[in-house]
């Protein structure tokens, strides 16, 4: 301070100038003593930086020095010196120059400075590697790097380095060599925290041609691990190894595959502080569609023993950031999808009784809240598992309808032969006293399973929660869709070409028109629509049968011939007997299969149909000899014989339209002239009711010879 005073009894502050010998002389001492310093500061900086020479000055004594000066300079250039200067200046442009050096020599001073802290705080990360002060380290290491680069204003001193200093100290030769030791710095103390964290945390992985045995094994010193993790884990540090292997080797397997787990706690003892344990073992073959999945009870329960092996290492590594926080960035994305898609999703239950008694939801959010807790998440970016739980009853109807319709699909694929009777009580004459019973017939297995199914979703319908019933409710309609669709598509071929088949399927789908109707009162969704669909698709198929039978029997009759215009011959006969046949066989198929009166219309219009094609063959003759007529009237008697053997009682033959023309034609073929026209009866005898009068004409004139006779009765038939 004795430059100061002198300067200020030379300008003489607040009394005027006395000398500016005096104000000269104090700038040169000034001068001089700053050079000097300089001299000093760098040969300092030569030996440390460039020549790399042993020396045994330090930086705190210059860094002194230096703030002296620099606080004489100030005063020097302060207001009041201000003033006295530029009054100087105007009697002494010299006085100004030194001015503007004092300036100039400040700059320098202040660039030394900034060396010399630099200088300073690798001496101290010196004294702070001795005492193995990480965290002191890393604080150093910080001011390093603001001092060293200027990108960071961290340090305290680089905050008060002026731009123009940070520039000037950037170009110097010092600087590279200091910034090469800086990152050898750097380098060697994360290495170094890395091998003790390594030391402290062991992760081990054994691996085997099958299987894998992974250890995670955490010291139980706190004093020692947070202090090596909370300098290990700061801003630049990349937890990638670390974070790979808790994903690959932990979290995934923990999630995908059946895990053996066992956690033990080593007690302190005279070998070390003690430590926490978690072996994983399982197999690393691909797991196959038939292993089980691990419950997810179990997966929650062992992520929790991870996390809480780990817990150790779990410090505050700033205001807002916790190393699992840092982990978490790395492995949330992943472990979380894996979670939902491969863990939760699948233990999702499938029936209402389960969904009742499921506590999935309440596990999700606890285990949710455990991961806030331990700070590998942030709820509110976070949200997967909120998600899911949002979306639970969702995933729930998604699941239960695919299993219902997986269930669906394995009943239709079952084979319709495989039979059973219902409703062996309900004749024609119970059904006709009670419209809403079913009639008695034999039905597919794979039906009568189809509404067991259907009475199972709507008895779980009843018993649901409102919340839950909405599920349940349009279920039963998309099954009954799905039947009318597949069934048709999955027994195609046979049900082109066995009877037996297409009579089941009919009563299949009459079966669900009957179950369908039962369930008005629950409010079943597209009743009417559901119910005509149904019973179109059964008689339809019905129907392509009953054709293809008709078919059957008309291309047998193709070979009806006769032999001549006066006898009838074998053939005709022959013809007959197996289309007879024919009927007898599907007899056999339909009678104990088809309903008592669906049975009864069938053959009904079978049997017409055969009768139709003899009718005509007969009408196709103009000439019928005495012979021929009464072979064919043992022809359409062999007709009517067997005719009312093919129903369940012979008097239902007389539902067939043609059966009484028929009868009538063989009396025809019997009768003699007076016979016809009396059984006519000019138009009011039975044979009105089945024969037209050109009919009649036409038969006679087959029939008999042209005579008045002939012509007489003709002229009755009218």
């Amino acid at each position: 301070m004795a430059g100061i005073n002198e300067l200020q009894q030379v300008l003489g502050l607040g009394n005027g100038f006395n000398s500016m010998d005096a104000t000269k002389s104090t700038i040169l001492d000034v001068l001089t003593r700053t050079e000097r310093l300089q001299v000093n500061i760098r040969r300092h900086i030569d030996d440390n930086y460039t020549e790399f020479m042993p020396n045994h000055t330090t930086p705190g004594i210059f860094l002194d020095q230096i703030g002296s000066l620099k606080r004489e300079i100030g005063d020097l250039l302060g207001k009041g010196a201000s003033e006295g200067l530029e009054a100087l200046e105007e009697a002494n442009a010299k006085m100004a120059a030194s001015r503007r050096e004092l300036r100039e020599v400040l700059l320098g001073l202040e660039v030394s400075d900034h060396i010399l802290k630099v200088d300073e705080v690798f001496h101290s990360m010196e004294d702070a590697k001795s005492c193995n002060d990480y965290m002191l380290l890393q604080d150093l290491l910080s001011r390093l790097r603001g001092l060293i680069y200027g990108d960071e204003l961290a340090a305290a001193a680089a905050a008060t380095s002026s731009p123009e200093v940070r520039r000037i100290f950037q170009e110097l030769e010092c600087t590279e060599t200091m910034k090469v030791k800086y990152l050898v710095q750097a380098h060697l103390l994360q290495q170094n925290l890395q091998e003790r964290f390594d030391r402290l945390v062991h992760l081990q992985c054994k691996s085997f041609p099958t299987s894998r045995c992974v250890t995670l094994q955490v010291s139980r010193d706190e004093s020692q691990l947070q202090d090596i993790v909370q300098a290990l884990f700061q801003k630049r540090y990349s937890p990638s190894r670390l974070c790979d292997f808790l994903l690959e080797k932990c979290i995934e397997p923990l999630i995908l595959r059946p895990v053996m787990v066992e956690y033990s706690e080593a007690t302190e003892s005279t070998e070390g502080p003690g430590h926490d344990q978690l072996s994983l073992s399982y197999s690393t073959k691909e797991p196959s569609a038939t292993q089980l999945r691990p419950n997810y009870k179990d997966v929650l329960s062992h992520f929790r023993l991870l996390f809480q092996t780990l817990g150790g290492i779990n410090v505050s590594v700033s205001s807002d950031q916790h190393v699992f926080g840092i982990i978490g960035e790395h492995v949330k994305d992943r472990m979380l999808k894996l979670l939902v898609d491969e863990c939760l999703k699948p233990a999702v239950p499938e029936t209402v009784e389960e969904y009742q008694s499921s506590t999935l939801c309440e596990d999700v959010t606890n285990f949710e809240h455990f991961l806030a807790d331990v700070n590998v998440i942030n709820p509110s970016q976070d949200g997967a598992l909120a998600v899911f739980v949002e979306q639970y009853p969702t995933h729930y109807r998604n699941r239960l309808f695919r299993r219902v319709l997986e269930t669906a699909r394995e009943i239709i694929q079952r084979d319709l032969q495989d039979m059973m009777l219902v409703a062996p009580n309900n004749g024609p004459t119970e059904v006709a006293a009670n419209p809403l019973l079913f009639h008695r017939c034999t039905i597919s297995k794979s039906a009568h399973d189809y509404v067991k199914l259907m009475e199972r979703i709507l008895r779980q319908h009843s018993s649901a929660e409102s919340e839950v019933a909405d599920p349940l409710c349009d279920i039963n309609a998309s099954l009954l869709q799905i039947y009318i669709d597949q069934v048709p598509l999955v027994h195609r071929k046979l049900l082109e070409s066995i009877p037996q088949q297409s009579a089941l399927f009919h009563n299949n789908c009459m079966f669900l028109t009957h179950w369908v109707a039962q369930q008005a009162s629950r409010d079943f969704k597209s009743l009417p629509a559901l119910t005509k669909s149904l019973q179109a698709t059964g008689e339809r198929y019905l129907r392509v049968q009953i054709n293809y039978q008709i078919s059957i029997l008309k291309e047998i009759m193709e070979g009806f011939e006769f032999e001549n215009q006066h006898t009838l011959g074998t053939g005709p006969l022959k013809m007959v007997r197996q289309c007879l046949r024919q009927l007898d066989l599907l007899k056999n198929v339909w009678a104990n299969v088809l309903a008592e009166t669906v049975y009864n219309t069938t053959f009904c219009e079978l049997i017409n149909a055969l009768a139709e094609e003899l009718i005509r063959r007969v009408f196709t003759l103009r000439d019928i000899s005495a012979t021929m007529a009464t072979e064919l009237s043992d022809l359409i008697d062999v007709v009517l014989e067997r005719g009312p053997t093919l129903f369940h009682e012979p008097h239902q033959v007389l539902q067939v339209r043609l059966w009484m023309k028929l009868q009538q034609l063989k009396t025809i073929m019997n009768a003699s002239l007076k016979e016809i026209t009396e059984l006519w009866c000019n138009g009011a005898g039975p044979l009105t009711a089945n024969y037209k009068s050109d009919e009649i004409r036409h038969l006679i004139r087959a029939l008999f010879q042209d005579t008045n006779r002939r012509a007489q009765a003709m002229a009755k038939i009218s």
